[in-house]
């Protein structure tokens, strides 16, 4: 097996090993479990179609990435995070902005994922009608995560405070949304080309 066949697995057990130490003493148990449970559903369905749909290198090592902003947001809740305040101390930030790092990612990782899942089932082409239909799969994935974020609050009442890390922003949703465009049309605008040489690699007979 060549160490690019073997990376997906390697990434798969230290991102495991890395998800249990999340979930060990978290600041909010709740908290936890509903930050990470888009890592919960997409492990599996990565697993699942890891040998009939191999991914390219660049999307297993975003996913990974995204599964660590995810789990350091998870075990510390997105406004505890003490990467966000030192940074707040440092520029003198009115709150501790590790949600805003996370609502990008939120836009910048899963646009690869979804460019490549268009570019490979889809009748889709390279051009501007893929750009704008990526754009506009992580704008609707974003609100629809704002959604959930309502619907949890409205079921859980104060126990879902620390999930919607609001920070007392009237504006949060808006932000996050706009992070995740401005994070989808970074990733395509930077990651293209290497996108693009890694799928014509995957795609080219052995």
């Amino acid at each position: 097996m060549t160490a690019r066949a073997k990376e997906p697995f390697v990434l798969l057990a230290l991102g495991s090993v890395l998800l249990i130490l999340s979930g060990i003493g978290p600041k909010d148990r709740l908290t936890w479990w509903l930050e990470v449970a888009p890592i919960l559903i997409a492990l599996p369905v990565l697993i699942i179609t890891a040998r009939r749909f191999p991914l390219t290198p660049l999307a297993y090592r975003l996913a990974f990435l995204h599964a660590l902003v995810l789990m350091l947001g998870a075990h510390y809740t997105y406004a505890e995070v003490p990467l966000g305040h030192w940074v707040q101390d440092w520029l003198g930030l009115a709150r501790n902005h590790y949600d805003r790092v996370g609502h990008f990612a939120q836009g910048f990782i899963p646009a690869i994922l979804t460019r490549e899942v268009l570019l490979r089932c889809s009748p889709v082409k390279q051009g501007g009608w893929l750009f704008f239909l990526v754009l506009s799969v992580c704008l609707a994935s974003s609100a629809v995560y704002e959604m959930v974020e309502w619907w949890t609050a409205l079921a859980l009442g104060q126990s879902a405070h620390e999930f919607l890390g609001t920070q007392g922003d009237p504006w949060d949703a808006q932000w996050d949304m706009f992070l995740c465009l401005g994070g989808a049309l970074a990733s395509q605008l930077l990651l293209t080309k290497m996108h693009d040489r890694q799928l014509e690699a995957l795609q080219s007979p052995r």
